[in-house]
């Protein structure tokens, strides 16, 4: 019994389409380094399975957990008279199998 290769499938334009860009900030930095974990902003109708698949196609990793938190818009003040908002999102926090890492600062 011969082992057989499978071919790893090239990403699609759907799969760089889910992953819109990474969430970069002092709580996601320590996630990346001590529990191997990414966040990233992903496309609104994307679910766990879609974001899997394009982490796997795309970075060629292996995905262990995906969460996905939907961030609420917010109402702001800009110099205290005038009103606006904050656009809400939907990010996704993906868990990367042991021994595996992704470079997310690629020079």
């Amino acid at each position: 019994m011969a082992k057989e290769k499978v071919a790893a499938k090239r990403p699609t334009v759907h799969d760089f389409d889910v992953i819109i860009e990474p969430v970069i900030t002092e709580k996601t930095m320590s996630l990346m380094q001590e529990q191997n974990k990414v966040t990233v902003r992903v496309q609104g109708k994307a679910n766990r399975a879609d974001v899997k698949k394009a982490f796997e196609k795309v970075f060629g990793v292996k995905v262990t957990q995906v969460n996905i938190v939907n961030v609420p818009a917010k109402e702001t003040t800009r110099g205290g008279r005038y009103k606006g908002t904050i656009s809400g999102f939907k990010k996704a926090v993906v868990t990367v199998k042991e021994g595996q890492a992704i470079d997310l600062f690629k020079e």
